[in-house]
């Protein structure tokens, strides 16, 4: 009795375990670029229309990120989840990426009403304020917007964000007391979209954070991240006595 032979695997399941052998050895990081679709169907000898199958694939299996004009990245494992508060730099590095951050605004504001009714503060209260794009492997993974009250931060704006977040300098000088989140699924800005490198209709996961320290509201802050380059999880043990065990990037 003669076996059977098993039918060749469709030609864009080769290009998909092209990329993904690549991905799980190590070749390639989570934010790196993968060979474009050129390349990609010059060097496999396929056709464009399954390199393009392949990448649509491994987009919606969360393996890459497709940016439109730009090119297609190694997608971030899952990030922690937001209620345990952790500096986003030190969650990139314990992935094996390299964080970058670039000042996009700093200095010395009075809250708008946007802002006021954003974080129920009253308007026209003096704050630092500041913009900060976190980048993991060169891709834009959050932005950071950051109200500070200079009481609680005195140095804010002397500070170098692209040597310490901003995270780890209030860690130091405005211990936390407690802490409040928001988290929220929303269509971003034009702008929001263009500093995160975003298509258009891509949703951001917004986690809006209040932090208290010596007895008052020390800083607000939004973070905002593309839908597809970050996701929550957490682990806990459902009995009454015990308390969630969470993790999460950001402060």
């Amino acid at each position: 009795m003669t076996s059977r032979k098993r039918p060749p695997a469709p030609l864009y399941e080769v290009v998909k375990r092209h990329v993904l052998d690549r991905i799980d050895s190590g070749r390639l990081q989570a934010g790196e670029r993968i060979p474009s679709e050129h390349e990609l169907t010059r060097r496999l000898k396929v056709s464009r229309m399954t390199v393009n199958r392949a990448i649509r694939e491994l987009s919606s299996e969360g393996r890459v990120v497709r940016i439109a004009g730009v090119g297609s990245f190694v997608a971030t494992p899952a990030q922690a989840h937001p209620l345990e508060l952790r500096n986003v730099a030190d969650d990139i590095r314990a992935r094996g990426g390299r964080h970058a951050s670039r000042v996009v605004e700093l200095g010395k504001v009075r809250l708008d009403p946007e802002a006021a009714r954003t974080f129920d503060l009253p308007p026209g209260r003096p704050m630092f304020h500041s913009v900060i794009v976190h980048a993991e492997n060169g891709l834009p993974v959050q932005l950071e917007e950051r109200y500070v009250d200079p009481h609680a931060a005195p140095d804010y704006l002397a500070l170098d964000f692209t040597e310490i977040t901003a995270s780890e300098y209030l860690a130091r000088v405005a211990p936390i007391q407690e802490v409040e989140h928001v988290v929220q699924a929303v269509m971003p800005t034009r702008r929001v979209r263009r500093l995160l490198k975003m298509p258009a209709g891509e949703p951001c996961l917004t986690l809006l954070r209040w932090v208290w320290a010596g007895g008052a509201l020390a800083s607000t802050a939004r973070l905002q991240h593309p839908g597809t380059r970050y996701r929550l999880g957490g682990r806990f043990e459902p009995a009454v006595t015990s308390r969630p065990r969470l993790r999460a990037a950001g402060r």
